[in-house]
């Protein structure tokens, strides 16, 4: 024998119907919700720093840009006018800064394909290395990075020298001549970037092999091996797998190497400390710190717009990974 208990005084529900929401309390509206305290106080240490060490100064670069301003006017302790744009106007026009922009980039560019391509074949070589040549190739990219960049380039600089270098005793042994015997490399602008190309290189390229090398134990080995099996070539299966999976990756090291290669300066001003010419070999680095000695409102127009072209560079990378985050 059952019993079925029932309800008479509930109302009929009808499927899908939600069951009502209790009532609140009477005296008492919706709750607000906090404001987040704790995390803004956690954030106010680094807000003040960032705000002091470059909003700040990069407001005051930007409002000196559109003022003549200059060593004078620190002296005597007078006002700037304000010239609008017209320190823009000689930046681009009266002034070798267009052929210093066109050499960076250009130097940019040869730097980036070099640091890129070079640290995927030696990530790639890595994979395939025993433990031990691993371990061994990986101290000395360590120790290639760890190296200050003024001490590298004065240690490229001596094997690079015009009299002692051993590049000049190589090349003189090896052609059984004394047709490189006081060659100096800093003289002529080319051979002057080729060693700069050589320094930036060999200290740039430990992040970007570490770094691919990491990313290319994401690559999932069953992949790699159902397409071998599928008759894939090595080529096939790097083209086709590894760069899909490794697309962050690659898009991180490329953005970065671009914005660090276009910020150097310690490797250029110290080769040509050491023998360069510097009208010829100045970058956007060293001709900023170079023109800062004199007119600060012209100045203040070129950092304007070096920081205007790095925001447009980072500007891609931080795009892609807000969109990497919605997906």
């Amino acid at each position: 024998m059952s019993a079925t208990l029932t309800e008479h005084d509930a109302a009929p529900r009808t499927p899908g119907t939600r069951p009502p929401k209790p009532s609140t309390p009477a005296g008492r509206g919706p709750r607000k919700r906090k404001f987040p305290l704790a995390p803004w106080m956690l954030l106010a240490p680094s807000i003040v720093l960032l705000g002091i060490m470059v909003v700040y100064p990069t407001i005051v670069m930007f409002i000196t840009s559109f003022t003549d301003l200059e060593i004078k006017n620190k002296m005597l302790d007078t006002p700037a006018n304000f010239v609008g744009f017209d320190n823009y106007v000689e930046v681009f026009t009266a002034s070798d800064f267009p052929a210093v922009l066109a050499r960076s980039l250009g130097l940019m560019l040869v730097l980036t394909v070099i640091i890129v391509a070079g640290g995927m074949l030696i990530a790639l070589l890595m994979l395939r290395l025993t433990k031990g040549w691993r371990l061994l190739v990986s101290v000395g990219l360590l120790l290639a990075w760890a190296m200050p960049p003024l001490s590298a380039t004065v240690v490229w600089g001596w094997i690079f020298d015009t009299d002692y270098g051993l590049v000049n005793w190589a090349l003189n042994t090896l052609t059984d001549s004394q047709d490189f015997r006081g060659h100096s490399w800093l003289a002529n602008p080319w051979s002057f970037m080729m060693v700069l190309v050589i320094i930036i290189v060999w200290q740039s390229l430990p992040f970007a092999a570490f770094t691919f090398y990491a990313g290319l134990g994401q690559v999932p080995d069953e992949v790699l091996e159902a397409s071998q099996l599928d008759g894939a070539n090595a080529v096939q299966r790097f083209r086709l797998i590894v760069l899909p999976y490794m697309r962050n990756v690659l898009t991180a090291v490329i953005v970065l190497e671009t914005i660090w290669n276009l910020r150097i300066f310690t490797q250029v001003y110290a080769l040509q400390q050491q023998g360069g010419l510097v009208s010829e070999t100045n970058v956007l680095g060293t001709y900023l710190f170079r023109q800062g000695l004199g007119e600060f409102g012209v100045t203040a127009a070129i950092g304007v717009f070096m920081v205007l072209l790095l925001m447009g560079i980072s500007y891609y990378n931080v795009r892609s990974s807000l969109k990497e985050e919605e997906a």
